[in-house]
C-alpha cells in the first residue's frame, strides 16, 4: 500500500517516544519580608527550593541599614550559588529568582 508522499508504509520506522523535560506549569512565587537579619535564612532556603521571591526589606532598612546590607549580601551569595538572579524593585523590595527564571533588566533611560 502506498502511503503519504508516494512511499510504501513499510519504508517508515516507528521511533520510541522519548520523555520530554517537563517544566512545572506553575512556578511558586512568594512574598516575604525581612524584619531582622535572621529572616534572610528563610529567604535563602526558599530560593534553594526553587521559589521566586518578592521580598519587602523596608522593616530592616528602617531599623539597621548595616544589617540590611549584610542580609542582602548573604542572599546574593546564595543566589549566585544556585545560578539565580536578584534585582531591586524601588528602594523597599527585592525580586529574587532561582536558575529556572531570569529577570530582564532594561537599561535605565537617560
Amino acid at each position: 500500500m502506498v502511503g503519504l508522499f508516494g512511499r510504501k508504509d513499510e519504508d517508515y520506522i516507528e521511533l520510541e517516544h522519548q520523555e520530554e523535560m517537563r517544566v512545572p506549569s506553575k512556578v511558586p512565587l512568594e512574598i516575604e519580608r525581612i524584619e531582622i537579619f535572621d529572616d534572610s535564612e528563610r529567604v535563602q532556603e526558599k530560593l534553594r527550593e526553587g521559589r521566586i521571591l518578592i521580598v519587602k526589606v523596608r522593616g530592616l532598612k528602617e531599623k539597621d541599614i548595616g544589617e540590611l546590607k549584610r542580609a542582602v549580601s548573604r542572599i546574593k551569595r546564595t543566589c549566585m550559588a544556585v545560578n539565580g538572579d536578584l534585582a531591586a524593585i524601588g528602594e523597599d523590595w527585592l525580586l529574587i529568582t532561582p536558575a529556572s527564571a531570569r529577570i530582564h533588566k532594561a537599561a535605565a533611560e537617560a
